[in-house]
């Protein structure tokens, strides 16, 4: 499992002097507006904090920007809310049409019950509760082995990385990881441990 950075080319840069085998490319999300830096990447909506209409905009842009770039790009996560199946598929039915020429992954949320048609992806969110449940890695587990893309949302801290590197998910993301040098150095210190 490999991290998706969400920050500049530079930011990106800097982390790849660190841990460039634990890097697989950028995160892009509308809440940060960071142009595209690397060859591969995937696309966040940023609804972690909710969805508004002025939100949707922004994202209907970002996917506009590079859909000449979409056979680069990991997945796009569809609007979700956070930690609620049940609303995440009524949003699925609502906003996946805006990523039509993108792989699309579904978000698992709290209450997962299973992954509409039409999803390329799955991307793990919901609460800490969930992610760190035995249920949520099984259903890594399950889409890994139908060759779904995987991606791990909200990964700061090497007990939840490997955790999910060890049962196969692809890709991942943690803001702690973009923004702050020492939380990765210390990530990939326990990893290079761990593989010896």
């Amino acid at each position: 499992m490999k991290f998706l950075i969400d920050g500049s080319g530079k930011r990106i840069a800097e982390r790849r002097l660190q841990a460039d085998e634990l890097i697989a490319g950028q995160l892009l999300t509308p809440l940060t507006s960071y142009k595209l830096a690397e060859p591969m990447f995937g696309i966040d909506n940023g609804a972690f904090s909710g969805m508004t209409e002025q939100k949707i905009a922004k994202f209907t842009r970002l996917l506009a920007r590079y859909h000449d770039k979409r056979h680069n790009c990991f997945f796009v996560a569809i609007p979700d809310k956070v930690a609620d199946h049940k609303q995440t598929l009524s949003m699925w039915e609502q906003y996946n049409h805006l990523a039509d020429g993108y792989v699309k992954a579904f978000v698992a949320q709290d209450g997962f019950d299973g992954t509409p048609k039409g999803a390329g992806a799955l991307f793990i969110g919901g609460s800490n509760d969930f992610k760190d449940s035995d249920e949520c890695a099984d259903i890594v587990k399950r889409h890994v082995k139908a060759g779904m893309h995987v991606h791990i949302g909200r990964v700061n801290g090497f007990d939840r990385f490997i955790k999910f590197h060890n049962i196969g998910a692809h890709t991942c993301d943690g803001s702690g990881i973009s923004m702050y040098d020492h939380m990765l150095k210390k990530l990939y210190l326990l990893y290079k441990k761990w593989e010896a």
